[in-house]
Parts: C-alpha cells; sequence; structure tokens
C-alpha cells in the first residue's frame, strides 16, 4: 500500500478525471451544466478538491509586437472532501454561470475561431493534480444575434475575430479582456471606413455595443479610428427593428466623429430611439489582473477620404448560414482545426510554465 501511494504520488497509478459537458452550445451569461467522471486509481486516494477552470487564448499588442497568451479569466469548486477508493468510479454532476462577458465562439454554428476551454483541476492529498481539457463553445445571446444579423443584411460581411488583453475604459467591463468580431463595410459606407470592429460587453441588465471604425486615410485624412458605443436590453429584442437601429449607429459612428473630436462618443439606444452623451472612452491599460499592458487611447480627428470600392468580400460565405454575417474558414482554420487547435494551444503554455 505504501509503494502504491508513492507511485501515486509521482503520478502513476492516481485517480483519473474526464468533464463531460452538456452537448450544445451554452451562451454569455447562462449556465455551464455537466458531469465530472473520476475513477480510482492503485491505491485510496483523498480528493481535496475539484475545479472548473475557464480559460481563453488572447492576443496581446504592445506597439509592433505581438504575442499571445492563456488567460484564466473564472474558476468554480464543483466538489471535493471525499474519499475515492481504489479503483472507484464517481461521477458528480455541476451547473455553474459563464460570465456575462464570455466572449462567443460560434454564429450560425460556423466556429468563429476563438480558443475557450474549461480546465478541470483535481487536487488530491499526497499526489500530483490530475487534470482534463474541454473545449468550450458559446453561442451568441438573442441580442447579440441581432445585432449581427442587422449589420450583414446591411451588407458586412465576417473578417475575423481575436481576443485582445486590455480595457475598453468608460464601461464596465470585468474581464481581463475583450473580443472584437472585425468586419468588411457594406457597400454605403465603403467610402467612409475600411473596417468595422464591433465588441460586445453584457451584463445582467443589458449589453454594451461599442462599434470602432477603421477609418479610410487620404490626401488629407489621417485614417485613424473612431469609436462610439450604444447600450441595449436583453429585453423586447424580436419586437425592434435592429435593421433600422444598426444602420442609424453607423450612421452615427461615421456622421458625428467630428463633432465629438478625438473622444469619440457613448449613446444609450432604448426602445424609446433616445441617444444621450456619456463623455469619453477607449482601448485602455486593464489593472488588478497582472496585465501591465493594453491599447492607448485612440484619437478621432481624421477627415474621410472620398475613394470608394466595390464593397464587403464574399469570400468568407459559406452555404447553410443565415442572412447575417456570413462566416466560414476563420483566420486559417476550419472546424475540426479549431478542436485540435484548442489542446495544442493549452498544452504549450503549460509546457512553459
Amino acid at each position: 500500500m505504501v509503494f502504491k501511494r508513492l507511485l501515486g504520488s509521482l503520478g502513476v497509478g492516481g485517480p483519473t478525471v474526464d468533464t463531460v459537458l452538456d452537448p450544445g452550445p451554452v451562451h454569455p451569461g447562462g449556465p455551464l451544466t455537466g458531469q465530472v467522471h473520476l475513477r480510482g486509481g492503485t491505491a485510496d486516494f483523498e480528493i481535496e478538491q475539484i475545479t472548473l477552470e475557464l480559460v481563453a487564448r488572447v492576443e496581446d499588442e504592445r506597439g509592433d509586437e505581438e504575442r499571445e497568451g492563456v488567460v484564466l479569466f473564472d474558476r468554480f469548486t464543483v466538489g471535493g472532501g471525499f474519499r475515492l477508493a481504489e479503483g472507484e468510479h464517481r461521477s458528480l454532476p455541476f451547473t455553474a454561470h459563464l460570465p456575462w462577458e464570455t466572449p462567443i465562439t460560434e454564429l450560425y454554428g460556423q466556429p468563429l475561431g476563438i480558443i475557450l476551454g474549461v480546465r478541470t483541476g483535481l487536487e488530491i492529498a499526497g499526489a500530483k493534480d490530475k487534470g482534463d481539457l474541454d473545449q468550450l463553445t458559446v453561442a451568441p445571446l438573442p441580442v447579440q444575434e441581432a445585432v449581427l444579423e442587422a449589420l450583414g443584411q446591411l451588407g458586412f460581411g465576417f473578417k475575423s475575430a481575436d481576443l485582445e488583453l486590455g480595457h475598453v475604459g468608460g464601461t464596465g467591463q470585468r474581464l481581463p479582456f475583450y473580443q472584437e468580431l472585425e468586419l468588411t463595410p457594406a457597400p454605403q459606407y465603403a467610402h467612409a471606413i475600411k473596417e468595422l470592429e464591433v465588441t460586445f460587453l453584457a451584463n445582467p441588465g443589458g449589453m454594451d455595443v461599442v462599434l470602432e471604425a477603421d477609418k479610410r486615410g487620404g490626401l488629407f485624412s489621417s485614417g485613424e479610428d473612431a469609436l462610439t458605443l450604444f447600450t441595449v436590453g436583453h429585453e423586447g429584442v424580436e419586437h425592434r427593428d435592429w435593421n433600422a437601429e444598426v444602420d442609424a449607429w453607423i450612421r452615427r459612428l461615421v456622421e458625428r466623429r467630428a463633432a465629438y473630436g478625438s473622444y469619440g462618443s457613448h449613446d444609450s439606444y432604448d426602445s424609446h430611439d433616445s441617444y444621450g452623451a456619456h463623455g469619453s472612452y477607449g482601448h485602455g491599460e486593464h489593472d488588478g489582473h497582472g496585465h501591465g499592458f493594453g491599447h492607448a487611447d485612440h484619437h478621432h480627428d481624421g477627415h474621410h477620404d472620398g475613394g470608394r470600392r466595390s464593397g464587403p468580400s464574399t469570400a468568407a460565405i459559406v452555404g447553410g448560414v443565415a442572412a447575417g454575417v456570413a462566416v466560414g474558414v476563420v483566420g486559417g482554420m476550419v472546424a475540426a482545426e479549431v478542436v485540435d487547435e484548442i489542446g495544442d494551444a493549452f498544452e504549450d503554455e503549460e509546457d512553459e510554465d
């Protein structure tokens, strides 16, 4: 028995863990459910704690340098404080709630190239920590899908998606990173912007929609970014004319940049079509999470160029995708490759530790 425990402390013959998430995508702010399956080793072991960690592959951009790393953005304890007998099989069901700002990883069932995972930790008395890693699939909230659907109907096309380390200043952002969905412009706005970036910051009461326009530069223009923010609620999504509302957002983003100088605008857009300016914001440094880097504030004092282009590319259109923002091959990865990539990404990070 002593020899078996010694082997267990070296990771040989110890308990193993396999977490199985319930089928189907989850949603930001919604429940994450599944079961943790334990199998006993070659001796009895005290299971001190079983944890689930939400992890994400995040980009860190500082100047011309770009790096990637794994960020832990939430942690839950789902069990522990019991003895697992030799060879015993035990299953523990769990329910945990995702942060409201959890990034979306798919749209209309198509992956966006965002890598999220659920890492299971098994803390065992006198033995090495065992673990398990599962891919996390997150579908958009109804209001997020409505906004993206409207953008697609207006002619914007999907380009890419990523997670960026940093903080959107002037918002209630809680996670140490934010998601950017990059879209090619609709034909009617191609003369003014060359790319539209969309960031969703959801909370229990509603959602901030941050729109950033990478403007076209010309002979007399700076080509710098313009920012604006709108707040929407979760209720009554099906009763709103999202095409008209989102088109109004884009027009305000394009038309009001000069009036608001270098600091953008923050608008509250509710079902009564009311707006209000709320001061400045931008992508800034995020503190409190051990990361001393992020995006500097953007300035928006350029002028639009008169040049046009033909409109959004159709290269990413995939059969079966609804008439919203078209997605297909994302960042050079198809769905099967995304599944392989998640394990490789997090294993590489653990090897560095």
